[in-house]
């Protein structure tokens, strides 16, 4: 879980930097795709951890 904390708010540091400097647009770009694989991740992480129910 810590991970995903700290590539998160490297995601949104790249947003950042990417958006106020002139001719850094890429790292805009950088920022969005790690934010979305983060989010990726931690979907299937979550989804895989729902409790399953067998049949009775």
């Amino acid at each position: 879980m810590g991970w995903f904390w700290f590539l998160l708010l490297v995601a949104v540091v790249c947003g950042f930097i990417g958006v106020l400097a002139k001719g850094l647009i890429w790292l805009l770009v950088v920022g969005v795709v790690i934010f979305a694989g983060v989010l990726v991740v931690a979907g299937l992480r979550f989804r895989g951890r729902s409790p399953r129910r067998g049949r009775p």
